[in-house]
């Protein structure tokens, strides 16, 4: 049994947890190991985004989560919120908080990794850091607590604030300095993957203008780990 086997959240075939319903929009928290939206096979076809749409015929994608990771996911109810969402997300108009542990201790409080990345072709679906023909990635993050485990392996969580969108961005960022997140099959190290049950990555809250009444709406979801 791993340090964090209790953090897996189950996937419940028919089950949705509602975070924000409105006539523009919703948002769900997402568990990890559900698909954002339909993969290639039928057995690929249960998503988020299919639950969604069997209770709102009208939800439409916008942006999406990995597999792995659970958190905050929103949906418009219309083309024209979609593209008003769509455009928000790809103007860095959206502040979006993660949270994760780590594998290690970082030697400062707070940082930023601003690295490059591009598609390790070979291995996708893995991304690389690629200082050459990369596309610009910037991500803060923040210690929140740093924690020392029954078997004395050190970790950290950590509070990260992304402000592009890269495919895979958090988890390459954080491995390439060093502090893989923890339960990561892509990208930590075998020990560090092995110390937990799933990745512990979770899109904790997006904070946004409503694109129909331009007030603030901030959306949040703690992570279960």
């Amino acid at each position: 049994m791993t340090a964090f086997d209790d953090a897996t959240q189950p996937v419940v075939p028919d089950g949705l947890h509602v975070l924000h319903v409105d006539d523009d929009l919703l948002a769900f928290d997402k568990p990890s190991g559900l698909l954002s939206v339909p993969g290639r096979g039928a057995d690929k076809q249960d998503c988020l985004a299919t639950r969604a749409l069997a209770q709102w015929p009208d939800a439409r994608v916008v942006h999406r989560l990995d597999q792995p990771t659970s958190g905050v996911i929103v949906l418009a109810r219309s083309a024209e919120m979609q593209r008003a969402l769509g455009d928000a997300f790809a103007e860095r108009r959206v502040d979006k908080r993660y949270v994760a542990i780590v594998d290690g201790w970082p030697d400062a409080d707070a940082g930023t990794i601003d690295l490059p990345l591009q598609a390790d072709w070979p291995n996708r679906p893995r991304q690389q850091v690629d200082r050459i023909s990369g596309k610009p990635a910037r991500t803060r993050w923040q210690v929140l607590s740093r924690i020392q485990t029954a078997n004395g392996a050190p970790c950290t969580r950590l509070a990260l604030m992304p402000e592009t969108g890269r495919t895979h961005q958090l988890r390459v960022h954080l491995q390439a300095i060093g502090h893989p997140i923890l339960g990561d099959a892509l990208y930590a190290p075998p020990e560090a993957h092995a110390r937990a049950a799933r990745l512990l990555l979770h899109a904790e809250s997006l904070t946004f203008e409503h694109p129909a009444t331009g007030a603030s709406l901030h959306i949040m979801c703690p992570a279960p780990f």
